[in-house]
């Protein structure tokens, strides 16, 4: 930042007392400005078959790669808000998430994001969707296209997801995501037992 949007003066870095890292900061106002991550919320749609709802994404990053619905979340928005917003306007369809929903957390601490998962029941389709989105289908794990995935965190949530579904039993999963060169670090730092994990209720 070098400018203060407050009063457009010059934005300085500096580590204010107590804490353990530079900031950015208007000596005119006399105001520090903490740069926090964002959180990126979605959806595991599934519906009465066991089908999942997948999105073709019509824009950059991995334009024509397929996705679950998935963005940022906005201010003033809960969670579960987010991912039902995000899969009505990406895939064009109304979910319905109940109790113990929450699937899987990614930590991106290399670009300061957080994403969040949950389980979801399709109660509408065919809404329509933006211009996000080029195609929307629904998935059986042997027609997943694996191949053709956007981003590490939605392969991970559907093999898991596929993995847990035939007991009906899913653990809340929370990794840590880190980029080496080409190569990604993915490592599960947390998991909820088999009793703490539930149904799919």
């Amino acid at each position: 930042m070098k400018f203060c949007p407050h009063c457009a003066g010059p934005a300085n870095r500096v580590t204010p007392p107590g804490d353990d890292r530079p900031r950015d900061y208007c000596p005119a106002c006399d105001r520090v400005f903490y740069q926090n991550p964002r959180n990126v919320v979605g959806a595991v749609p599934i519906s009465e078959d066991g089908r999942v709802l997948l999105c073709k994404r019509g824009i950059e990053p991995r334009l024509g790669k397929w996705t679950l619905p998935a963005g940022f979340l906005e201010n003033g928005e809960s969670t579960h808000a987010g991912a039902v917003r995000e899969t009505r306007e990406e895939a064009g369809a109304h979910i319905r998430l109940g109790e113990q929903t929450l699937y899987t957390l990614f930590n991106l601490p290399r670009i300061n994001q957080v994403y969040l998962f949950f389980r979801a029941e399709i109660e509408t389709m065919g809404l329509g969707f933006t211009g996000e989105t080029l195609e929307v289908e629904l998935f059986s794990k042997a027609e997943i296209p694996w191949d053709e995935l956007a981003f590490p965190v939605v392969r991970i949530t559907l093999e898991h997801y596929f993995q847990d579904a035939p007991g009906q039993c899913f653990p809340v999963r929370m990794f840590d995501v880190h980029r080496i060169g080409d190569q990604i670090d993915l490592r599960l730092i947390s998991s909820s037992s088999a009793r703490e994990a539930g149904t799919a209720g």
